[in-house]
């Protein structure tokens, strides 16, 4: 920002309502000028500085945007990986039960032959 700090003693260029001589008119209206063209030149690099600030803010806004954009195709990116994994997971959750049971049928199975084969070699003795 700037140097220059606004203040109500800088900003006055009129002091006072003082009964003017003719003599003194042009040495008045000269020092109302100066006074005038320096509050003016403070209030321009205030301005000035403002606008500066105003641009960095769009700027820094709009880099903010294109890194929340980025951010929100990543976040729907990974969504999707893990809906992916989630239902990988439960599927082979569900085939590993599946091939569980399958397997136990099996050894059910074997076991009723087994003792079915056992049971006709006892009464083949």
């Amino acid at each position: 920002m700037s140097d220059i700090r606004l203040t109500n003693e800088k900003m006055l260029t009129f002091t006072g309502h003082e009964k003017i001589g003719t003599l003194k008119a042009a040495e008045k209206l000269t020092e109302f000028g100066e006074r005038q063209n320096a509050a003016n030149e403070a209030l321009a690099a205030n301005v000035n500085d403002l606008i500066k600030r105003v641009c960095a803010l769009e700027d820094k806004e709009i880099q903010n945007k294109d890194i929340m954009r980025k951010i929100a195709g990543e976040l729907t990116a990974f969504k999707r990986d893990l809906d992916r994994v989630r239902l990988t997971s439960k599927l082979n959750t569900s085939s590993i039960e599946r091939l569980d049971n399958a397997i136990k049928a099996l050894n059910a199975a074997g076991e009723a032959e087994k003792n079915e084969a056992e049971e006709t070699a006892e009464k083949a003795e």
